[in-house]
């Protein structure tokens, strides 16, 4: 157990692996938050559901998501690290395969996919949350504000973490990325029906 956590730490440590999975993390992120926000507001406003209802439909999109999340990456990982290493092999006319070359290739997809699927978790999740309080302390019309607010924050964060490492102004990256959140919002507010 212990040669995994070290093997978990090497492959944290590569700064390619992080800066991969950050942008899966970070776009998934962006899109579960966004199609949350969608979900949510438009659930809203079409009526007759209920606070568990929507929290239902939500987890359904959750499932799917980070399923997509996972398993694209997964696969677009492999492709990309079995090329690059067909092209060491290729250089070196040797065969590479369960060498330690190999085998940090495999970790580095495992965290990049890891990361690809807790993107859109997270993004979906943490907005519904105000929904397990409707009925005892929010009504589902605040429990929807709030679960709008909680996706901007989230977007917020995103776009303030990636221009906080950009070095950009983080508080101009994250309002930057926060209305977008307000935008989808207000789409779906405006649209028939």
């Amino acid at each position: 157990m212990s040669s995994r956590f070290a093997s978990l730490r090497e492959t944290l440590q590569d700064e390619d692996v992080r800066s991969i999975s950050r942008r899966y993390f970070i776009s998934n992120g962006f899109d579960g938050t966004l199609t949350c926000i969608g979900i949510i507001v438009g659930s809203f406003l079409g009526g007759n559901q209920s606070a568990m209802e929507i929290v239902r439909v939500v987890a359904g999109g959750t499932v799917g998501l980070a399923a997509s999340g996972v398993w694209s990456v997964w696969e677009i990982e492999r492709a990309e690290k079995l090329a690059e290493l067909r092209r060491v092999e290729d250089k070196l006319l040797a065969d590479l395969e369960e060498t330690e070359l190999h085998n940090r290739k495999t970790r580095a997809r495992k965290v990049n996919s890891f990361m690809s699927g807790l993107g859109p978790t997270l993004g979906m999740l943490l907005p519904v949350l105000p929904y397990f309080l409707v009925g005892s302390v929010l009504t589902l019309l605040w429990a929807t504000v709030a679960g709008v607010l909680i996706g901007v924050a989230l977007l917020f964060v995103f776009g303030a973490y990636m221009g906080n490492i950009s070095d950009q102004n983080w508080v101009v990256a994250g309002i930057r990325t926060g209305l977008v959140g307000l935008v989808v919002g207000a789409i779906n507010i405006a649209l028939p029906g």
